[in-house]
């Protein structure tokens, strides 16, 4: 699997995690005093942050990001609802490698 789609993949998930604790987690934290939520959400977050964060640093020497492209990757992941808007981006350029080698395969 291409490095770009795989650090695809775990962004999004990446990203999934955070909305679950942000909105269902810590809501049910401090409004249902539900702690264990936030403990068990947190952890998977944490892990997948730290995966993000492999995974983003893989891409960088692999497919040689600039440091503002891996800056601004890593401000997605800090923000609501970046994230998807990453993977987007990631999608857009996997399609355009594609294409790129489609393009240069003989007939």
């Amino acid at each position: 699997m291409h490095p770009l789609a795989q650090f695809r993949w775990v962004a999004i998930v990446e990203g999934w995690s955070y909305l679950i604790l942000l909105f269902v987690a810590m809501p049910l934290k401090y409004l249902a005093e539900q702690p264990w939520a936030v403990k068990i959400t947190g952890s998977a977050h944490g892990a997948l942050f730290v995966l993000f964060c492999l995974a983003l640093l893989q891409i960088m020497l692999r497919c040689r990001w600039s440091l503002k492209q891996a800056s601004w990757a890593f401000v997605a992941s800090l923000i609501p609802f970046a994230t998807f808007v990453l993977e987007r981006q990631l999608k857009a350029m996997l399609q355009a490698e594609n294409d790129a080698l489609l393009a240069t395969e003989p007939q």
